[in-house]
């Protein structure tokens, strides 16, 4: 009963994000490209509230008429998929967003795609859409950092931008990026490395794909890796633990007798953890639960090198599988979609992981 309550309750939620769906088109010029706008809520399709001084959503297309330089570009098709704060965004949302993006972009018109997402979740949800999505057209995250209620709102530059790249044919084969602010970034690399600052999206040791400038794109660095994946009928239970001084076990063993398919472990430096922790891996480790091993530390890869107990060396001999360059957040999302995938082959689990 528990469980087709839950179940109940999930598709109840999907039909809410959908039930006030909309779709509209601007402007019908032959002589410019046409380009899809998918909204899904986020601080750019914010407004302050006057009574209260809080940011509130508004109607997820009003910030499109609020950039009138944007059908002098380009036609553009709007669809309304939701409006909600990125922290609310989920997994089983970016499935949905993912097959409505493909399916959009099967239109021969359209040359590319636009989501207009919240920034707390748009590294991860950029992402989970660039493994899962199979067109190969451009699709660019864009949002803001201030609502439009701002006297200073980077909201409708941003979109600009975003528009300037998608009908660009300086930036092809980019994958799904996250473009604010000028700045392209590969959505595998982009980090939010500020809670305020309009320049919080940064790519850190890999650098940026590119920088927009008066409607051209300069291209900067090339996307090197490609991988794809199926979405599955249900995505695995992942949880992350963040390692930390004198951590002991019982989180990760919580973790294990809760149901947790794989646990995503944010060891310290280069890939240790102490021995107490080491305990919890194991006890996760008989019970079946993969473990993937990354590091809290932002840059660098993580290598199995010392070999006392927790240390990288033992935790690789231990089964530990190693995400050697994506960190936690990214390291779950990548799981949940090559769990199903390899099917129980460990070795092919690691090679997901190993690029860098």
């Amino acid at each position: 009963m528990l469980k087709q309550t839950k179940l109940l309750f999930f598709i109840f939620s999907i039909f809410l994000i959908n039930i006030f769906a909309e779709e509209q088109m601007y402007g019908t010029n032959p002589n410019l490209p046409t380009i899809v706008i998918i909204t899904t809520g986020g601080t750019i399709a914010e407004k302050t509230d006057p009574k209260t001084n809080a940011s509130i959503p508004a109607k997820g297309t009003d910030f499109v008429k609020s950039v009138p330089k944007l059908l002098d570009i380009a036609n553009v098709k709007v669809i309304e998929f939701a409006n909600i704060d990125s922290s609310q965004m989920t997994p089983q949302i970016w499935s949905k967003l993912s097959k409505t993006v493909d399916n959009a972009l099967k239109d021969r018109k359209i040359m590319g795609a636009i989501i207009t997402h919240g920034t707390d979740t748009m590294a991860e949800g950029s992402y989970f859409l660039d493994l899962t999505l199979k067109t190969d057209k451009p699709v660019v995250f864009t949002g803001a950092m201030r609502n439009a209620s701002s006297p200073f709102s980077d909201g409708p530059f941003n979109l600009l931008n975003a528009v300037y790249q998608v009908i660009s044919k300086d930036a092809k084969n980019f994958g799904v990026t996250v473009t604010l602010n000028s700045y392209i970034n590969s959505s595998r690399d982009v980090v939010k490395k500020n809670t305020t600052n309009p320049q919080t999206f940064t790519s850190g040791e890999k650098g940026y794909l590119g920088y927009i400038f008066e409607g051209n794109v300069y291209r900067i660095n090339d996307r090197l890796y490609i991988q794809k994946f199926p979405i599955p009928k249900k995505l695995p239970k992942i949880y992350i633990f963040q390692d930390f001084a004198g951590a002991g076990p019982e989180i990760i063993r919580y973790m294990a007798d809760i149901g947790a398919d794989a646990i995503v472990i944010e060891s310290l430096g280069a890939g240790n953890v102490n021995a107490a922790v080491f305990e919890g891996i194991e006890y996760a480790l008989k019970k079946g639960i993969i473990i993937i091993n990354t590091s809290v530390v932002a840059h660098g890869f993580v290598f199995p090198i010392y070999g006392d107990k927790g240390g990288g060396e033992t935790l690789k001999k231990a089964g530990v599988i190693f995400s050697r360059f994506l960190r936690a957040d990214k390291a779950r999302l990548l799981a949940m979609l090559a769990i199903p995938y390899v099917n129980g082959d460990l070795s092919k689990l690691q090679e997901v992981f190993d690029l860098p």
